[in-house]
């Protein structure tokens, strides 16, 4: 099964090339400005940074020390590993093992990570929410096809009826006990806000960037809306990479702020490099060995 996966992939991304037009598909691809394609970089790579801090504060909550230098390399080597292998998600629990300390350790280990990237999505919600408000005010900035409303709302819906059941059963329940140890303070709860809107902030961005590296100019309300319902399509477990599916909902999603579907295939491509490049000093890292320096500094059970 995982090696259906990446053909998988590479087939759904042939199909779009072809079906949305393999010409300016190819004439975009062949003139990206690489001014804009080094600022995604550029963007990308100080999201990592940040979601490494975030990650950082998250395990130190729950009783897991380590240096701010070695969180960041561990993220590195978690994103190659989760852009080159099927699944999206293996980066991530090798992450989770790597971190292990003491008694309790990989559970907690585990609780970390899991809760560092909820946190990224919360971020990702918030930034989305936003620019769903802009465009309340400023109605004219986007033009939706019944269709493709009808189907986001439908959606929509569905998540947000998890959303409730999910609060529903977790209220006054461990896991809610779990989130109110990683945000004890006024001060760690506006680390977390800071660290999770400006990773979300940047990784918008640097899609902007890559769909202007091909010609398409978004408009930040445009950018707010659109690109975070993008990349929610790339955690799709069909592929690998996000490969496909981000282009998939790329041609479908841009053409509501006037570029074609064409040039949302392309922009989607673009951003499937830059990904690639930004993650690239992970793979050396991988055969580079050092010393966690994790400590337990909770020498009690976990909860």
């Amino acid at each position: 099964m995982k090696a259906i996966k990446p053909l998988f992939a590479l087939a759904l991304l042939a199909l779009l090339i072809f079906a949305f037009g393999s010409a300016d598909v190819w004439t975009r691809l062949r003139g990206a400005q690489p001014g804009w394609i080094a600022a995604a970089v550029g963007c990308l790579l100080v999201q990592t940074v940040m979601m490494a801090l975030r990650w950082q504060l998250v395990a130190r909550s729950l009783g897991l020390d380590f240096a701010t230098g070695w969180a960041v390399r561990e993220y590195f080597i978690a994103q190659i590993v989760n852009l080159t292998m099927p699944g999206g998600v293996v980066g991530d629990g090798a992450r989770a093992v790597r971190s292990k300390a003491g008694e309790g350790g990989l559970k907690r280990a585990t609780q970390a990570v899991v809760l560092e990237r909820a946190a990224g999505q919360i971020g990702l919600l918030a930034v989305t929410a936003t620019g769903v408000c802009w465009t309340a005010v400023a109605p004219d900035a986007l033009h939706w096809p019944p269709g493709l409303v009808r189907g986001l709302a439908l959606a929509a819906l569905g998540g947000v009826s998890v959303a409730v059941l999910a609060a529903i059963l977790l209220r006054g329940g461990r896991i809610a006990a779990l989130i109110a140890r990683c945000l004890p303070t006024p001060r760690v709860r506006a680390a977390h806000a800071a660290l999770a809107i400006g990773a979300a902030l940047l990784n918008v961005i640097a899609f902007a960037a890559s769909a202007r590296a091909v010609g398409v100019i978004l408009s930040p309300a445009a950018a707010l809306v659109l690109i975070p319902l993008v990349l929610t399509a790339m955690v799709i477990p069909l592929g690998i990479g996000g490969w496909g599916w981000r282009e998939g909902a790329a041609a479908a999603l841009l053409p509501v702020a006037g570029a074609t579907a064409s040039a949302g295939v392309a922009s989607g491509i673009v951003f499937g490099i830059v990904m690639l490049i930004t993650a690239a000093p992970g793979l050396p890292l991988l055969f580079w060995g050092t010393d966690s320096g994790v400590r337990d500094t909770q020498a009690r059970t976990s909860p």
